[in-house]
């Protein structure tokens, strides 16, 4: 894993173009307010609590990871990995990959593999395989409904305290000097709702969405990968097979296969 810097990139560069254009208008003291605060971020969390459990909303913490993390491994490096592989079982036996097992840090490759070198019906890896798969992404959709409802309650919330704001303001219309800062605080809460969900939440969920269909179409060219190789296909028609998982510009690159890097997990 090492770190996605266009995530971090965008919500840094975002926040310096908003703080840039207030300190450019004006104080940034004006656009800081506790209570609105308060509203907004708290007020909208406690009515995720609401919708999803406690044990949900730990396990979107581990998912997000994926929105600020990305894994080395690509497609690329998945079919080269699999025709060495292919061509080590022709030509010494499917035992002869028992060894790779251990040094196999994807435990969902692995866990295919050990199956393969157990000569487990095809039928039976796949149908485990596309299992494991199918609790992933209900993983992956579970933490972008999230992130999704949270992007929807925050600009509501920040309309809630607006509208408390406004009252206040109405309470004070025997002093017409208090209700040009009356309106502005009241205005606050709209502020903050509308940043966190267009410049957090949305992009975190369009991020997360992406991840998530990379990492499952990997793991579907491992399910393709192993499964050929038990099977005992050919090498060469193997590699062509999963190429065409790949984007048309990396079918014709040449890899290495002269050994076979370990596959580190995805996000």
């Amino acid at each position: 894993m090492r770190l996605d810097l266009m995530t971090v990139v965008g919500i840094l560069a975002g926040m310096a173009v908003v703080i840039a254009g207030i300190a450019t208008s004006g104080s940034l003291m004006l656009f800081w307010n506790l209570p609105s605060v308060l509203i907004t971020v708290c007020g909208s969390f406690t009515a995720l609590l609401i919708k999803f459990n406690f044990d949900q909303i730990k396990k979107v913490l581990v998912t997000t990871k994926m929105a600020f993390t990305t894994s080395p491994t690509e497609r690329t490096e998945l079919v080269e990995r699999f025709s060495w592989l292919a061509k080590k079982a022709r030509r010494e036996g499917l035992l002869a990959l028992e060894d790779e097992i251990n040094e196999e840090e994807d435990l969902f490759f692995a866990k295919g593999m050990q199956m393969m070198v157990d000569a487990m019906e095809p039928e039976l890896i796949r149908e485990i395989l596309e299992t494991d798969i199918s609790q992933t992404q209900r993983r992956h959709e579970l933490g972008q409904d999230v992130f999704n409802t949270w992007a929807l309650l925050a600009p509501a919330f920040g309309m809630i305290g607006t509208l408390i704001g406004l009252i206040q303001m109405l309470s004070k219309l025997d002093d017409p000097s208090a209700l040009g800062p009356s309106m502005a605080v009241a205005l606050l809460t709209t502020f903050y709702g509308a940043l966190l969900a267009n410049l957090i939440f949305i992009p975190i969920v369009g991020k997360l969405g992406l991840k998530s269909d990379e990492e499952l179409l990997g793991k579907k060219i491992i399910i393709e990968g192993i499964i050929g190789i038990q099977s005992g296909m050919n090498p060469r028609i193997l590699d062509e097979k999963l190429k065409a998982f790949l984007p048309p510009d990396a079918r014709n690159a040449e890899g290495t296969q002269e050994g076979g890097p370990a596959i580190n997990a995805a996000g």
